[in-house]
C-alpha cells in the first residue's frame, strides 16, 4: 500500500518529462491541387502537436501558400512548372476526359483516354524530375536542408520528387498515399492477384467474371507500359546521375518506412496488404460549422425538399457552356434548392432554385441536415470520405476516379454512376 504514492510520483514525473519534450522536424514534399487538401490536414495536425514543419513548394503553386502559421516554406523557382499547377491545363484535360468517358465502350474512346493520360503524366513527371534536379544542383539549399536536422520526410508519391529527395538527404520516408506514379499504391508493395483485385480505371469490383478478368489484365498491362515508357524514364535518369544505375525510384518507393493510405479498409475490396501500411481513410472528416447567413437562409428556404450540392472539384473550373446549360436546365426542374460552385459564365437556363457560388464550404454543406444529394464530377477520396462521414448520397458521371466510387459506395448501394448525370438526377 505504501508504494502507491511513490508509483504515482514516478508516473507524474514521467508525464511531465513527456510533455516537455521537443517536437520533431518534418520536411514535407507535397503535390499541389486536391492532393494538398489532404496533406494540409496532416501538416496542421503535426503543427498542433509541437512539430516544426517545412513545406517545399514551387513559385507557381496555386494552393500551397508561401506564408502560413502552420509551416515555413522553401520555394523552388522553375522554368517549366508542372501542368498540375496550371489550372487552364488541368481544366482542359478534365473536360476532354469527361467527353471521352461519356463514350465509354468505344475502342477509339479507350485509346484516346490513355493517350491524353500518357501525355499528362509524361509532362508532369518530366517537370517534377527537373524540379528535383534543380534542388540537387543547388548545393547551398541541399547543405541547408542537411544542417536543418530533419527527422523525416513526408511525401506524396504520385509525383515522387519527395521520394528522391528523401534518399538524397538520407531521411526516413513517410508516404501520404493513394496513388503512385504508375497507378494504385497497393500494386507496388503487396501481391495483387488480378483475378479479384481490380486495376485502376476498370470500374470493376472484386467479383469479376472471366471476361472482366481478361479486361483487368489489359488495364494492368497498360499501366505497366506507362510505368516503363512514360512515368519512370525521367526519374531513372535522375537516379542514374546521382545514385547509380542500381537504384530506381520504384525501389525507393517500395522501401518507404511508413505508408499512410488514404482509404479505410471497411470501404475497400479484400486484398493483401503490408504491416507498414496504416489506413487513414476518413481522417479529413470533421463536424460541420454554421453556414454564412446568406447561404443558411437559402438552404432553409428549401423546406421539406432539401438541397442538392454540386461541385466540379478542385481542378475543374467549368464544363463549358453547352454542358453547363444542360445542367442548369435539369436543376431548374427540381423541387430541391441547388447550391452549385460555378466559375464560368452564368447559364441562361439557370433556375430560381439555384445559387451559384465561386466557392462553397463543402464540409459544412455536406453536414447540413437539409442536404440530400452530393453531385461531384471528380470522385476523389477527399470528397468521397467527406460524403461518407456525413452520410450523404453521391451521384457522379464517369470520370478519372470512378474506381473510388465503385470501391467505397456503389458496391454497397450508396452511390450511382451514370453517363448522363443530370438526366438521371432530373427524374
Amino acid at each position: 500500500m505504501g508504494s502507491y504514492p511513490a508509483l504515482a510520483f514516478v508516473l507524474l514525473f514521467t508525464a511531465t518529462l513527456a510533455s516537455s519534450c521537443d517536437g520533431g522536424k518534418v520536411l514535407v514534399f507535397p503535390i499541389d491541387g486536391s492532393h494538398w487538401l489532404n496533406m494540409k490536414i496532416l501538416v496542421e495536425a503535426l503543427h498542433s502537436r509541437g512539430h516544426q514543419v517545412t513545406v517545399i513548394r514551387t513559385s507557381t503553386s496555386w494552393y500551397i501558400s508561401e506564408i502560413s502559421p502552420y509551416y515555413t516554406s522553401i520555394t523552388i523557382t522553375l522554368e517549366e512548372p508542372p501542368s498540375i499547377e496550371s489550372q487552364d491545363h488541368m481544366t482542359s484535360f478534365l473536360k476532354r476526359s469527361l467527353e471521352i468517358r461519356r463514350n465509354k465502350g468505344s475502342l477509339w474512346a479507350f485509346i484516346d483516354f490513355y493517350q491524353i493520360l500518357f501525355d499528362l503524366m509524361g509532362q508532369n513527371q518530366r517537370a517534377m524530375a527537373k524540379m528535383v534536379t534543380s534542388i540537387f544542383e543547388n548545393k547551398t539549399l541541399v547543405k541547408e536542408m542537411r544542417e536543418s536536422g530533419y527527422d523525416l520526410l513526408l511525401a506524396d508519391p504520385a509525383f515522387p520528387g519527395g521520394v528522391l529527395l528523401a534518399h538524397h538527404l538520407q531521411l526516413p520516408l513517410v508516404l501520404n498515399v493513394r496513388w503512385i506514379f504508375n497507378g494504385e499504391a497497393h500494386f507496388a508493395i503487396a501481391p495483387s492477384p488480378l483475378s479479384y483485385v481490380p486495376q485502376l480505371f476498370s470500374d470493376y469490383s472484386d467479383k469479376m467474371d472471366f471476361f472482366q478478368r481478361i479486361n483487368n489484365i489489359i488495364y494492368h498491362s497498360i499501366l505497366v507500359y506507362m510505368y516503363h515508357y512514360v512515368a519512370n524514364p525521367p526519374y531513372q535518369a535522375v537516379c542514374d546521375k546521382y545514385f547509380g544505375h542500381d537504384v530506381s525510384v520504384m525501389s525507393l518507393v517500395q522501401g518507404a518506412d511508413l505508408w499512410l493510405m488514404r482509404t479505410d479498409y471497411t470501404f475497400e475490396f479484400p486484398r493483401p496488404t503490408m504491416p507498414n501500411v496504416v489506413y487513414i481513410g476518413g481522417f479529413q472528416g470533421k463536424p460541420s460549422k454554421p453556414l454564412p447567413s446568406d447561404l443558411e437562409e437559402f438552404v432553409q428556404s428549401s423546406a421539406e425538399h432539401g438541397v442538392v450540392v454540386m461541385t466540379l472539384g478542385t481542378l475543374l473550373r467549368d464544363l463549358g457552356p453547352e454542358i453547363s446549360e444542360i445542367i442548369a436546365s435539369a436543376f431548374s426542374n427540381l423541387p430541391q434548392k441547388v447550391v452549385r460552385r460555378n466559375i464560368g459564365e452564368r447559364p441562361v437556363t439557370l433556375g430560381n432554385n439555384t445559387m451559384l457560388v465561386d466557392w462553397l464550404p463543402q464540409n459544412d454543406l455536406l453536414g447540413h441536415p437539409k442536404t440530400k444529394v452530393f453531385v461531384t464530377t471528380h470522385g476523389g477520396t477527399h470528397r468521397i470520405y467527406e460524403a461518407i462521414y456525413h452520410g450523404v448520397p453521391v451521384l457522379m458521371p464517369h470520370l478519372d476516379q470512378s474506381d473510388n466510387m465503385v470501391r467505397a459506395l456503389k458496391a454497397r448501394g450508396e452511390a450511382e454512376m451514370v453517363g448522363r448525370t443530370m438526366r438521371m438526377l432530373s427524374h
